[in-house]
Parts: structure tokens; sequence; C-alpha cells
């Protein structure tokens, strides 16, 4: 008899921190369950060739492999015009709007050969849950993030009227509490939260970055289940305090991630990484300090010339990447021509053996490396379910986003992290040399305990995706969800 087919289509965030671990969770769930197949929906933007890059190389690996997962790239459309939007939140989320038509017609012409089975949004492209209602189709959300920034989430609009009335707008543009001893109680996190550590655009609302939290928010609970990276036993609180009525099952399958990296489609992909690999062949196990602040990650020059400084006084190998600020709003961060000119005089020279400083990084690999010690981190959730999974602690220096919440958990509520800073932000004061070196002297030579947590975290970690592991029952129930709404039975919660 021959096996039932489905097809589950996603679409992504047209960013490499959103599309990658969409495109990892494709193939995790098609490989689980070999009934399924997938379809990922591809939206292009032109200002960010690295993305297109990835997009491209997808569609050829596809083509030269048995994988259940397939790409169709979307016909582009005319962006919102500045006039629309106030924000790069409120620039996405009115580009991706745009693209409903496109996505109906794709998942219409689908349908009309399969059955599909499910529509998977992601954290930003929620307005697409209007074209699963259109259609008749199951909606999930697949949220890249952790499930206690989900909470966050969930909470805002509630959140909103506290933020309204306790907090002021600021000369700097963010809002400030009117006291500075108001703190937020957000379920998911055990401890009240810092207003500090809110992410920017919750914190300007007088622009438009804002109220798209607070609609994206909102169109979370009209999914049939959420899908979040991460596992049982790194979130403990956060999953059971989502465990609550009216909200739809969460599923926690993490930790999904690009074990490859990027070397096969990167520009600068395969020589950069032979030459750091073979330096880092050279050095002691667990005595290099990486430093990385993620794909759209970018520090000016008085930052790089503290951070340099500090490297130097501390003594300890070191691996730092380093980018350019974008040159746009809409712009990623590209590669300095001339790295020696961003630095101190002469810091190149007298480094030269103790340490790398490079452009792009393949940042997986080099955490799987036995040379790393430690990483400084801009805490983005794919990094750091990379560096648990590699047993490598962190010291965190949040940038953009919800990192400074992601760094607030770390440190103060899971123990697996060292703090440099919490609530780093763009237009933050200068993180001073000397405050940078006490942080990597906790990181490579102090806190025993945090090291030993993350180790512990790092077995963790992989026996929740192995048979009968936490993420693996929790991937399976969601396939048999989907299942069941496929053979019209009854879904039991």
């Amino acid at each position: 008899m021959a096996m039932d087919k489905y097809e589950v289509v996603f679409i992504s965030t047209p960013l490499i921190g959103n599309l990658v671990p969409t495109v990892e969770f494709a193939h995790h769930l098609t490989r689980h369950d070999p009934r399924f197949s997938a379809t990922i929906l591809i939206i292009t933007v032109h200002e960010r060739p690295i993305v297109n890059l990835y997009t491209q190389s997808l569609a050829t690996a596809a083509s030269h492999s048995q994988s259940h997962v397939n790409f169709i790239h979307l016909p582009t459309v005319q962006p919102p015009t500045p006039d629309q939007y106030q924000s790069s939140l409120g620039y996405t989320s009115l580009f991706i709007d745009k693209h409903k038509p496109h996505v109906k017609h794709a998942i219409s012409t689908l349908a009309s050969t399969t059955s599909v089975a499910a529509f998977f949004v992601d954290m930003f492209t929620t307005s697409m849950i209007d074209v699963a209602q259109d259609l008749g189709i199951p909606r999930y959300l697949f949220f890249a993030s952790p499930a206690s920034f989900l909470g966050f989430m969930l909470h805002l609009p509630a959140l909103a009227t506290q933020l309204a009335a306790d907090f002021v707008d600021s000369h700097s543009g963010l809002i400030a509490p009117k006291d500075s001893a108001i703190e937020l109680i957000v379920p998911t996190f055990s401890k009240p939260l810092p207003p500090s550590v809110l992410p920017s655009s919750v914190l300007k609302r007088n622009k438009d970055g804002y109220f798209w939290y607070l609609e994206h928010a909102r169109r979370y609970t009209e999914t049939m289940g959420i899908v979040v990276n991460t596992f049982l036993e790194l979130e403990p609180h956060a999953i059971a305090s989502l465990s609550i009525s009216g909200l739809p099952p969460v599923y926690p399958v993490g930790p999904i991630l690009d074990h490859a990296g990027a070397s096969q489609w990167h520009p600068d992909g395969a020589q950069l990484h032979d030459s750091i690999m073979e330096w880092l062949d050279q050095q002691p196990p667990s005595s290099v300090v990486f430093l990385c602040f993620g794909s759209m990650g970018s520090l000016e020059g008085p930052q790089l010339r503290e951070i340099a400084i500090g490297l130097e006084r501390s003594g300890y190998r070191f691996l730092w990447s380093i980018r350019e600020a974008p040159k746009g709003k809409l712009d990623l961060p590209g590669e300095y021509t001339n790295v020696e000119a961003a630095l101190p005089a002469g810091f190149l020279d007298r480094t030269a053996g103790l340490g790398i400083v490079c452009g792009w990084v393949q940042q997986v690999r080099v955490l799987s490396h036995q040379a790393i010690g430690g990483f400084v981190s801009h805490c983005g959730w794919n990094s750091i379910l990379e560096s648990v999974w590699h047993g490598v602690p962190i010291a965190t220096w949040p940038v953009y986003a919800e990192q400074q919440m992601n760094a607030f958990e770390l440190v103060k509520e899971l123990g697996l992290g060292v703090e440099i800073r919490l609530d780093y932000r763009e237009d933050s004061d200068l993180v001073v040399a000397e405050e940078l070196e006490r942080g990597l002297r906790r990181l490579m030579d102090g806190e025993d305990e945090v090291k030993a947590k993350v180790r512990e975290m790092e077995a963790k970690s992989r026996m929740a995706l192995m048979e009968n592991g936490s993420s693996y029952k929790s991937l399976t129930s969601l396939i048999q969800e989907i299942s069941c709404r496929i053979q019209g039975s009854e879904v039991k919660y």
C-alpha cells in the first residue's frame, strides 16, 4: 500500500538569522517523517547579496541531492517608500506583506498537485496567516528565538499598559522608567526584567517598530501551534509557563543548527576558513577567545579600538571577526578594505602570532574547534545554541534585536554565561578596554561553575535530539498534530 505524502510550506523573514534555522528545521522535519516534503518560499531582497547567495545555493544543493526540501523564489515586488515606514522592522513587515498575492498563487499551485498539510510562518511573516486562512490550510509559527522571548512577545500587549503608565520619553529617543526601581514581570522569565534589556523597537514607542512588535505578537495566537528552536532542558521555566489555557500548543524541537556552516556558498568561504583552522590547530586546547558579533553586527571605530586595547592587555590568544558598518539603512555589514586603519597603530604587528583579526568567519566551525575556550558574543539565539552545542561559555555583548534579553537570560537565569554588558546597544556608552579585560579574565580563567554548567548543557542539547529525547518527542507530537488535522481527526492537546 502506497504511503500518503504531504507537503508543508514555509516562509521566512529574509535575514540569515531567520532563514537558516527555518531551512534546517524543514530538513529536520522531513528526515523525521518520510511522509512529508517541504517547500520554502524565498523572498528576495536585492540590498542583501549575502542572503541571496545563500538562497541561490539552497536551490543548487536541492537539485543535486535526494533532499525532500524544495525552494520557490517568489517574484520581486516594489519595496515600501520611505514615507511608509520609520524603522527597519516597519520596512520588513510592509515588504513581506506585499508578497501575499505571490504566496497565495504559489501555494494554490502546489495544492493542485499535492496535499498541503501545513503552512509555517515565522516571527515577522505573520501577515501570511491571512493566506493560510483564505486557503483553509492549517497555519503554524516557527519561532527561531528563545521560548523566553516568545513569552515576552505574547505578554507584550498586556505589558504595553505598564509601559504607557510608568515610562516617559527620554532625550536618547528610548523610553525610560519614571522610577529607577521599576522592573517588569514577564511570565517566561523567573526574575523581573530590568527595562534596559528590552528591544530597542519596544523602547522607541514613537516609532512604528513598536506597533509592528505588537501586531506580530497579536497574530501568534491565530496559529494552531508554535514551534520553538529551543529544548526543554535549556529553558524549563519558560516552556512550562507557556503551557497555559488560551495559547496554541508549544513544541520545543531544538537545537536546530546548520552544522555545515556557510563554507559552500559564502564568497570568502574555503580559503579564509582553511588558514584560520590551521592557526587554531597550532593553539593549546581552550586557550583562544573568539569574538564575533553576528551577521548583522558591527561596531564603530572608537569601540573597535577599545576592544583592541583590551585584547592586547589581556594577553589571551584571540580570533576576532570584525565587520564594517552598513553603508545604508537596509544594507548588511561589509568587509573592511583596510582593517589596519580601524585599529590602534601597530596593533596587528604587536599581536602577530597571538591572534588573528579577520572579517566574515564560519562561526559554527570555529566554535567546534578544541582550541576555543570562550566566546564573546552578540547573543543572537542561533549563536547561543551553537555555543551550547559545542560546550563553549559565552561573555555577553548584545547589539540589536532581542539580544539584550537573551544575554539577561543566559547570565541571570541560566548561569551559562558571564557578563560584559547585558544592555549594550547602538549609541550605548563604550565598553572600555578595562571592562572587556575583566570580562575576558572571568570567561577564560574564572567562573568554573559556569563552565561546568555549559559542559552539562552540551550533553543535554545532544540528548534532546536523540530518539526519546525531549525535542524528538516534541517533534513527534507536532507531526501527530498535523497528521490528525489532515485526517480530520480530533486533535487532543
